[in-house]
């Protein structure tokens, strides 16, 4: 393996790692997010804001990487591990644009059910995070679903 081959795969782990791990933070976050006040609240929507924000700019660092991964890599387009990673990051990319932001936004709406919202974005980010790991999952375990 040449050293730019290595350095495209560290940046590559790298991004994944910070395209998933801060949606970890998230799940106690939105859990309290309907029993603080407003100043808590703006806080906790900042930082929800700010980590998706943060994943979807690792995210293009991610693709951009996996592409020239690909190209220079060993690996063929039409191999199923890469297919089936590209079917869900596009899924993953329409969910993530209509997942959060919406929600986000609705909390500070007045007459809004917080207790409710709070479980709807708890869901969302554990959708989220799953998507990421099968995607994860495909590119550790490259197994091969067809020939």
């Amino acid at each position: 393996m040449d050293l730019l081959y290595k350095l495209l795969l560290y940046i590559h782990v790298l991004s994944v790692i910070v395209s998933i791990g801060p949606f970890f933070i998230l799940l106690p976050i939105s859990k309290k997010m309907h029993l603080v006040g407003k100043e808590e609240l703006d806080a906790y929507l900042g930082t929800f804001r700010f980590v998706v924000r943060l994943t979807m700019h690792s995210g293009h660092v991610l693709v951009i990487s996996g592409i020239l991964l690909v190209m220079s890599g060993p690996w063929t387009w039409d191999t199923s591990w890469i297919i089936m990673t590209l079917l869900i990051l596009f899924c993953s990319l329409f969910f993530l644009a209509r997942a959060f932001s919406p929600k986000l936004r609705k909390f500070q709406e007045k007459g809004t059910n917080k207790e409710e919202l709070a479980v709807k974005l708890q869901r969302t980010t554990w959708i989220y995070i799953i998507l990421l790991i099968t995607m994860l999952w495909f590119m550790v375990v490259k197994p091969a679903l067809w020939a």
